[in-house]
């Protein structure tokens, strides 16, 4: 990746990204090729029209035969009524294939996102990845669909066409096809300033994507900062660096269309004078040139719309390279495949755990942690911001995995164990829990699918969270709001508790759970932790000594080290980190 490119290799990366694009549509060739049956009818049919023209400029009209007028006529309604049919089944068939395609693409891209290790979403913007989802797909969309069904119409028409010039008259066909060689070439020129612009148009709307999701997502800190004005400042310039990519896009596009634009009227201009002076030297008709310039503009049309087509195929490319960077992407932690323990003791291990975040390389972490936690004990880590408490907490959870150093449950090392399975045995209830935008039985069942109400309600009874439940009018189907505003924090948390209840961890991981509530929200939360507690190995990362002083061991970190461990009570008793911090704690009480 960071490697010098050689001048070939984005012609390679274009020519291989495109081939890609088009073997998306290979699972709907069915489709596709009953398609092109209807396509290839349709502009046969089409094909037909000059040569009924010519029948009755040069026959009927010549013979004054008004039969002869009348069946052409006949025979060219028939032609239109069968075309048209064609069409519609065409544009049906072509356009129905190409929503599978994208659905198809759409879930794939999004499977290949949720597997990335969270290492991948430290160093990704939200607004960046929705972006790739939403509007590079959709850019993609006419790629592998209509715009197939329009590269396939528009060559036949352009072969069939050339096919009946040369046949009317291959010298002047000689004549038209001279402006072919220099549009085609300046086609291909364009196609690639095309397809390096669109991907920067692309990179400037996700940008913008970013900014509107940031200020909609923080907009209770935007109000409360006064800040509207400045976030609408921020994404307005976003959206114009956007737009003015675009309108140099334009820019490219206008000229391209008006330098071939001429070539295909001076070839037009061409016919007509070479042209006239064959039917004045008898070695023409008049129906011959009226069909020879029916047909030329059907290939005009067909090449022009094959020019537009090139340039579309270019920005779907540039919009493909970045969806299919992703779906390529291997995560660096699997999100399945590994031992899965028969019997689960819950004894985890930390031995000389050391780390750093891959999005901050020079700042080290952990500083070689050693840890035991027997089955069933309860252990908390406490310390200054930035100790490195909640890393521990997400390493368990094999969320990343240690630059050097192993942690072990039950004796195997996490990197042998299914991260799948792992995950399955441990119950996270975070400072902030996240809820989803569903209802409060669908937020608590996300701790075990398929539970039933019972298990549900019997969960939430556990986490003292049934009784301001009920007193909703939608009871548990009450709709809890994007990530639960419509609940209070102490609430969120209940809820959070009933789905790690539902869940039945064997480990039991609390970050900071009680910190951000009020006395009475930390009662009835602390009273429900207690009881989730029972029987189950506990990390407890904390600040606040009551969720402290019942655990069995009290670790202090700091600057990524272990520098005390011991009981509540022992540590108190010990000039050292924890008693300042437990100080400070009351004084600032």
């Amino acid at each position: 990746m960071g490697g010098v490119e050689t001048p070939s290799k984005p012609r390679t990366a274009s020519k291989v990204t495109l081939r890609r694009l088009l073997s998306l549509a290979r699972p709907e060739v069915r489709t596709l090729a009953a398609g092109t049956f209807f396509l290839i009818i349709g502009s046969g049919m089409g094909l037909l029209y000059p040569q009924a023209m010519r029948l009755i400029i040069d026959e009927a009209l010549g013979a004054r035969n008004r039969d002869m007028i009348d069946r052409a006529a006949l025979g060219m309604t028939i032609i239109l009524a069968i075309q048209s049919v064609a069409i519609a089944l065409r544009y049906y068939l072509f356009t129905t294939a190409g929503e599978r395609v994208v659905t198809r693409l759409r879930q794939n891209l999004f499977a290949s996102l949720m597997s990335q290790e969270v290492a991948f979403f430290d160093e990704r913007k939200t607004g960046e990845l929705t972006n790739r989802l939403a509007s590079d797909t959709t850019v993609l969309q006419s790629t592998v669909s209509a715009n197939i069904s329009m590269v396939l119409r528009n060559g036949a028409q352009a072969l069939g066409g050339i096919g009946m010039l040369f046949y009317t008259s291959p010298m002047l066909t000689l004549v038209m096809l001279a402006v072919v060689p220099p549009v085609a070439v300046s086609a291909v020129a364009y196609g690639r300033r095309v397809r390096k612009l669109s991907k920067e148009v692309q990179d400037a709307l996700a940008a913008s994507n970013e900014v509107a999701e940031e200020s909609l997502s923080g907009v209770r800190t935007v109000r409360s900062f006064a800040a509207e004005k400045s976030e609408v400042a921020r994404y307005r310039g976003a959206v114009e660096k956007a737009f003015e990519l675009a309108r140099h896009r334009a820019r490219q596009s206008s000229t391209f269309m008006g330098v071939a634009s001429f070539g295909g009227f001076a070839a037009a201009a061409a016919v007509l004078w070479y042209g006239g002076r064959l039917v004045v030297d008898g070695s023409l008709s008049v129906g011959g040139l009226t069909s020879f310039l029916v047909y030329s503009m059907f290939v005009a049309f067909a090449l022009g719309a094959l020019t537009e087509l090139w340039a579309d195929f270019m920005r779907a490319s540039g919009a493909a390279e970045r969806v299919f960077e992703l779906m390529d992407r291997k995560p660096s932690i699997p999100s399945s495949g590994g031992e899965r323990l028969a019997h689960t003791q819950g004894r985890v291990q930390l031995q000389d755990l050391r780390f750093t975040y891959p999005a901050r390389p020079d700042v080290p972490v952990l500083q070689g942690i050693d840890l035991t936690i027997e089955p069933g004990e309860v252990v908390a880590i406490v310390g200054p911001s930035g100790a490195g408490k909640s890393t521990i907490a997400a390493m368990l959870g094999r969320l990343y995995d240690p630059q050097s150093g192993r942690i072990l449950l039950d004796g195997k090392d996490l990197k042998e164990l299914d991260p799948e399975w792992l995950r399955q045995q441990i119950g996270v209830v975070a400072q902030e829990p996240l809820l989803f935008s569903s209802s409060i039985a669908d937020n608590i069942r996300y701790g075990k699918a398929g539970a039933s109400v019972a298990e549900v309600e019997a969960a939430a009874r556990a986490a003292n969270a049934h009784d301001f439940i009920i007193r909703f009018p939608e009871r548990y189907d009450t709709l809890v709001g994007e990530r639960g505003v419509q609940l209070s924090g102490g609430q969120k948390q209940r809820v959070a508790i009933a789905r790690a209840v539902l869940k039945d961890p064997r480990l039991l991981i609390l970050d900071e759970a009680t910190s951000a509530l009020d006395a009475e929200s930390e009662h009835l939360v602390k009273d429900a932790l207690d009881r989730l507690m029972r029987g189950r190995t506990t990390l407890i990362i904390a600040h606040r000594l009551s969720t402290v002083m019942g655990a069995n061991r009290v670790l202090v970190l700091e600057g990524g080290t272990v520098v005390q461990s011991g009981s509540h009570s022992a540590l108190m008793g010990q000039e050292g980190l924890y008693r300042r911090l437990v100080e400070r704690q009351f004084v600032a009480a």
